[in-house]
């Protein structure tokens, strides 16, 4: 059976003027409309469609792809408010996204991003975002060890720092010590595990931990001597200030990196100052 606000394959029954018409299964036919159906399928074809109702709430297929699916979480940018609705979202179709006023755990604001869970409404059948997003977070059993890469999403400000949605799944603590760079509700983010807590609780980290961050690190001041002419007017005496304006990064991890290049004779060192040195040709 076909699944409302998910992509799914499904076979194409019968042809008319109007496009494509697909086996929804309980559903019924569901149209593809002509100005998307492919020229290469036929009928008995199995297509990859998205599954939504239309303005006149009737279930079609189309063969865009919003930003998120039924079941995941998004940031999605608030493109106006209706008075007795609530808001409405670009989560990248041209019918927008409606979070109704009582899925808002408080009220969102036109242009700015709100970080919803899109779901299927239970009384209207229709597909709606929720800001009330805790509710679908597993807290508990998780796979991760410390150091491990994730996917987050900015989700709320707490006294300790902000939540985090940790791969479309669960939820971490991202403190205020360890924020080096600016950070908003709605950022989407590459992080890493910092550490596991008692009771399952995940800190994170926005640079590597550990020995990764340095190899990460290095990487990105060899890129920037060779854009800047071989010098950077930074060093072990500049300020933290400098070293995070310049690579979101610790005073303390900057060193550490740039103590692992200069052991490597890829860099000379002076207080205020980083010298790539010329790496001679290899020989033939």
């Amino acid at each position: 059976m076909a699944e409302l606000g998910k992509t799914n394959r499904l076979v194409i029954v019968r042809d008319s003027n109007h496009g494509f018409f697909l086996d929804g299964g309980e559903h019924g036919d569901i149209l593809l409309p002509k100005k998307e159906t492919p020229e290469d399928v036929e009928q008995g074809d199995e297509i990859d469609v998205f599954v939504l109702r239309d303005s006149d709430d009737r279930i079609i297929a189309t063969r865009e792809k919003p930003i998120a699916e039924v079941g995941q979480f998004a940031s999605l940018k608030v493109t106006a408010i209706h008075p007795r609705l609530g808001a409405f979202l670009d989560w990248g179709l041209p019918k927008e996204l409606l979070l109704p006023f009582r899925e808002q755990p408080f009220r969102v604001r036109e242009g700015q991003n709100a970080v919803v869970y899109i779901m299927v409404d239970e009384k209207s059948d229709r597909i709606i975002a929720t800001g009330r997003n805790n509710r679908f977070l597993n807290r508990f059993r998780h796979p991760y060890k410390g150091g491990e890469e994730v996917s987050l999403i900015v989700q709320e400000k707490t006294p300790l720092g902000y939540n985090m949605i940790v791969d479309q799944c669960y939820r971490g603590l991202l403190h205020d010590n360890r924020i080096k760079r600016p950070v908003s509700i709605g950022d989407v983010l590459t992080g890493y595990i910092a550490s596991v807590r008692e009771h399952e609780k995940i800190d994170i980290s926005l640079e590597p931990v550990g020995y990764k961050r340095v190899p990460d690190l290095s990487e990105r001041i060899i890129e920037a001597l060779k854009t800047e002419g071989g010098k950077l007017p930074l060093g072990d005496k500049s300020s933290p200030e400098a070293i995070r304006e310049a690579f979101g990064t610790s005073k303390k991890a900057f060193k550490q990196a740039i103590g692992a290049l200069y052991r490597e004779r890829k860099i000379k060192l002076s207080g205020e100052e980083i010298t790539l040195v010329d790496t001679p040709p290899a020989q033939s």
